[in-house]
């Protein structure tokens, strides 16, 4: 999943000062899961920023409204009407879904709620970890289903950098040397052969050093 963080408060209130009416719209799945942008966080915000304005003596109108997508047009339609009736909205969406709201609402200013961090997963509650970086060719049945390009600080290819201390990073010594990960785990697969042959410097180009990236499937143009 898409994982970000709630940009300062005060942050948000400088972005927002030209306006009177804004509608805060939250996104029901990513940014959710990692307490960003849902409908308790769109809430919380509408409260602290309504509280922020008064204390100041200036008036705002806050509107509330999550999405299940922010990024999909069928559920951006559902907002729509208040995005309408409104004179900016605030989006606590990630990038793609600041974008697809800008795009589809072209005389609406749309403004960013949310830091994008990365791709990665839930470790524990309250806890999220990077772990894909989007290259474009994924290797991930060679090393064992753990990302280097991702997970490594070096992005070494053809195993450990020989600076790592008890399976810890020497860059970062409080994360796990990738390495080792995924040498222990091919060792359990049986598959260390993996990398025993020379892995070839990483293809950039299907990553965004090509620019823009689309995928198209036609069996799915209408």
């Amino acid at each position: 999943m898409i994982v970000g963080e709630q940009k300062p408060i005060a942050e948000i209130i400088k972005s927002i000062q030209p306006y009177r009416k804004i509608l805060i719209l939250g996104c029901g799945t990513c940014v959710k899961t990692c307490f960003a942008g849902g409908e308790d966080e769109v809430a919380v915000l509408a409260s602290a920023l309504r509280l922020s304005f008064k204390k100041d003596h200036q008036e705002i109108e806050i509107d509330e409204l999550t999405v299940e997508r922010q990024c999909e047009n069928e559920f951006i339609q559902e907002a729509a009407e208040s995005i309408g009736n409104n004179d900016a909205v605030l989006s606590l969406a990630c990038g793609a879904g600041v974008q697809a709201i800008a795009k589809r609402f072209a005389t609406s200013p749309v403004l960013p709620g949310i830091n994008t961090s990365f791709i990665g997963i839930q470790e524990n509650p309250g806890l999220f970890t990077e772990e894909c970086s989007g290259c474009g060719n994924c290797e991930l049945a060679t090393f064992g289903g753990i990302c280097p390009i991702t997970r490594c600080s070096k992005k070494l290819l053809n195993g450990p950098c020989g600076g790592s201390r008890n399976g810890k990073c020497e860059v970062a010594p409080d994360t796990d040397c990738a390495w080792q990960l995924i040498i222990d785990r091919l060792k359990i697969l049986g598959q260390l052969d993996n990398i025993r042959s020379y892995i070839p410097p990483k293809d950039w180009r299907p990553s965004t050093s090509g620019g823009p990236r689309k995928l198209v499937r036609e069996d799915h143009i209408i």
